[in-house]
């Protein structure tokens, strides 16, 4: 039996913030990063995302420099904390009550980010929802690397892991449903049934008209879980 699939973006979208941004920071509060100019790098390349712009290949040899010498185990540790202490209290509540409905309702969700795949995982986890994708990391010796294993979950990369996802689960749709904010989801946006613009950026807003899209606005006020 054909059921929906509701597709998620994660940052800006479920959560309200940027992920990697606020990962960086986290690192650098338990001093795993020491140069404050990192931040500020990290900002003016995140400045490239929000327009379309990121070579995410040249982001991740940047931002993947802080957790190089860390085992995986240990920079699991440190995304579960870090998911628990600065991430969850970001949600929207809108998000927790519709991923609630669909819960219940037992409905597919998937999320599928561009952050990296070892907090996409652990955010999508806590939040109850149990398919996710990122971007995968080689990992080599125990440790991450810099190094993208795969297609990257990434503008029409996208498209290319949900089709893979699909055919690998043998999955039935009888609809798409795609939540994101970002200019870079346009391709995974043209490839839905219906859209759903979460606060969207000024480029994704010129698309707002489209048929089946629709603009929704999320506000964030704290949520107990």
């Amino acid at each position: 039996m054909s059921q929906p699939l509701y597709i998620f973006d994660m940052d800006d979208t479920l959560i309200d913030g940027d992920t990697s941004m606020l990962w960086n920071e986290f690192l650098f509060a338990k001093g795993l990063i020491a140069d404050p100019d990192f931040l500020r790098r990290d900002k003016e390349l995140m400045g490239l995302y929000a327009i379309g712009k990121m070579d995410m290949e040249q982001y991740l040899q940047f931002a993947m420099t802080p957790i190089l010498e860390l085992s995986t185990q240990e920079v699991d540790r440190l995304v579960d904390e870090y998911v628990e202490t600065d991430i969850m209290r970001r949600v929207f509540p809108q998000a927790h009550t519709l991923i609630d409905e669909l819960t219940h309702n037992q409905i597919p969700m998937l999320i599928i980010s561009a952050t990296v795949s070892f907090i996409v995982k652990a955010v999508a986890k806590r939040l109850g929802i149990e398919h996710a994708l990122g971007i995968d990391m080689k990992v080599e010796h125990g440790r991450y690397t810099a190094k993208i294993e795969g297609i990257p979950s990434y503008r029409e990369g996208k498209v290319l892991r949900l089709q893979n996802w699909l055919k690998e689960h043998s999955a039935s749709v009888s609809a798409t449903h795609f939540y994101t904010d970002s200019i870079n989801d346009l391709p995974l946006c043209q490839q839905s049934d219906y859209a759903y613009l979460i606060n969207p950026d000024p480029l994704l807003a010129e698309y707002a008209h489209t048929p089946n899209w629709h603009v929704l606005s999320w506000s964030h006020e704290p949520y107990s879980a």
